[in-house]
């Protein structure tokens, strides 16, 4: 059983054969970490005007942002891990993460690799932030910075 990856494209940009790499990439994230097979996220791929709105709203940053996420749990606490009620499972709910298309297709031009290359980078950074890692301090984002790229060579999506 694999991690189930619930995938909602407000642009029109996201095609079908994008779901499947997409998700894909997450399970191969979700191995890595040995996340439970019985876990879920959601990811939401919005405009640039809804992202500046969400990061606005929740950030205080009155400003454009490539991806947000918002964990489910903390660190100090797993509050809604999996659990079963008479024979019924409950997934894990990681969270949900916001992907700008628009700054994605911008950030893929400004580095110079293909848009899905960037989908996929933003993807599994905002998996590792619903998976408790972060990138406050030097050597956090050192260690972060370097499990993405561990996690997209593994899957083949090389700069």
């Amino acid at each position: 059983m694999s991690m189930e990856t619930i995938i909602y494209d407000e642009t029109g940009k996201i095609t079908e054969d994008k779901v499947e790499w997409m998700e894909d990439l997450l399970n191969v994230a979700a191995k890595k970490l040995s996340v439970q097979a019985n876990a879920e996220v959601s990811i939401t791929f919005v405009s640039n005007e809804k992202i500046q709105e969400i990061n606005k709203e929740y950030r205080d940053k009155d400003k454009v942002t490539d991806v947000i996420s918002f964990a489910i749990e903390d660190d100090e606490q797993e509050l809604f891990k999996e659990f079963d009620m008479e024979g019924i499972t409950i997934p894990r709910d990681l969270g949900d993460i916001f992907i700008s298309y628009d700054k994605a297709v911008e950030q893929a031009d400004e580095f110079g690799h293909s848009v899905d290359r960037e989908l996929g980078f933003l993807m599994v950074h905002g998996f590792l932030h619903l998976n408790g890692y972060d990138h406050m301090t030097d050597d956090d984002e050192k260690s972060m910075f370097a499990l993405q790229e561990e996690i997209l060579k593994e899957y083949g999506l090389k700069r």
